[in-house]
């Protein structure tokens, strides 16, 4: 589903990813785990197009998708669900789903507003709030639900677990397990051991810039 190969980048000078190559197989949930400021974040903006590669190649369902813009790669089918959550505070919960609309895909898993609030019963109950007035962890879950809106083939999460309190981080984990059920393909960037070994299927581990193991 997702092939990384020779994968290289740079921020001005900065040599950031340093020859990178992954593969996640349709259907597979890959963890990427490394420190902070290992590379885990970068290589997930290179996928998804926010960050130009200097080097290498990006295929996603068998196109190339290296130097395409965000939109571009979105609309193939490729999700992203960013570390810093980034909902819009002013709209409603159901009005933030409703942006990240797409139509369905055939060969991807079909979701509704109603099949996605059953899957995070804490947002069906909050349906109607501003998502800014909703805690770091339930926005956390309407980020992932609003990417899901797209009926994306995979999802690129990044570090789905930070900041969260046990309980949510439980939660999480085992909504990455329905959506491997489902059947969705999952690259998810991680420095949380526990919770990448309850959740992957394999785990590549990058240590500045490189994939070391």
């Amino acid at each position: 589903m997702l092939e990384v190969s020779g994968l290289h980048s740079h921020y001005g000078r900065a040599h950031i990813l340093r020859d990178v190559s992954l593969t996640v197989g349709a259907g597979e949930v890959l963890a990427l785990l490394g420190r902070n400021g290992a590379g885990k974040s970068t290589t997930l903006k290179c996928i998804i197009g926010l960050v130009r590669p200097t080097r290498g190649t990006i295929t996603f369902a068998g196109k190339a998708i290296a130097g395409l813009a965000p939109h571009e790669i979105a609309r193939l089918g490729l999700g992203y669900v960013p570390e810093e959550r980034r909902v819009f505070a002013d709209l409603t919960v159901e009005e933030n789903l409703e942006v990240g609309r797409q139509p369905a895909r055939p060969d991807a898993p079909a979701w509704t507003t109603e099949r996605l609030l059953a899957l995070f019963p804490n947002l069906g109950e909050l349906r109607r709030r501003p998502a800014g007035r909703t805690s770091g962890g339930e926005q956390q879950m309407l980020t992932i639900a609003r990417t899901l809106m797209g009926n994306p083939r995979a999802v690129l999460l990044d570090e789905p677990s930070e900041g969260l309190a046990p309980v949510i981080v439980e939660q999480m984990a085992a909504t990455i397990l329905e959506l491997k059920r489902d059947g969705l393909t999952i690259l998810l960037s991680e420095q949380n051991l526990g919770f990448a070994q309850a959740v992957a299927d394999r785990a590549v581990i990058i240590e500045t810039g490189a994939i070391r193991y």
